[in-house]
Formats: C-alpha cells, sequence, structure tokens
C-alpha cells in the first residue's frame, strides 16, 4: 500500500455544539446574561444534537451539545432566580 496502511478519517466535532457549550457556560457564570444566554445554549444544544444524529456517526460532539443545553437550561434557571431574589429583597427594603 502505498502511503504506508490504513489511514483514519477523523470525524469532525459539530461548531454549533461546541457554540452550545461555551455560551452554556457563559450563562452560569455571567448571572444576570443567563437570562439571554441560557435560552441561546439550549436551543443551539437542541439543534447541534439533531445535526450529529442526522449525520449518522460523520459528525461528533454529541456530548457538547447536550452538556450545554443542560448548562443553559440551569443558567437560565439561576439568572431568573437571582433576579427574583434582587427584586424582592430590593422590593422588601424600600417598603420598610
Amino acid at each position: 500500500m502505498p502511503g504506508g496502511g490504513m489511514q483514519y478519517a477523523s470525524r469532525r466535532t459539530d461548531g454549533l455544539a461546541i457554540a452550545s457549550l461555551i455560551t452554556g457556560i457563559l450563562s452560569i457564570v455571567c448571572c444576570v446574561l443567563g437570562v439571554v444566554l441560557g435560552p441561546a445554549a439550549a436551543v443551539m444544544g437542541f439543534i447541534a444534537r439533531g445535526r450529529i444524529t442526522a449525520s449518522n456517526g460523520t459528525i461528533g460532539g454529541g456530548g457538547l451539545a447536550i452538556g450545554g443545553l443542560v448548562l443553559g437550561v440551569i443558567g437560565f434557571i439561576a439568572a431568573v432566580g437571582w433576579i427574583l431574589v434582587f427584586a424582592f429583597s430590593g422590593n422588601a427594603s424600600s417598603t420598610t
């Protein structure tokens, strides 16, 4: 065999899955921005997971997509929780 044996094509990782994971991490780190970044990460992760499944194994990154989706949901819930805490604590202190 010329070239010295079998060569395996490397499976590329879906860029949307990577973007979903990064956005999901940012949604947790930047608490207030989680209201926007969380849903964006979840939607990107959902779309990336569908694209990866439809590719029949030619595109990788399923774990990244799921991680981004989960982190996006957690980031959104945390951001809403922080906003509610600040809203109610500010409201309670201004009425006394």
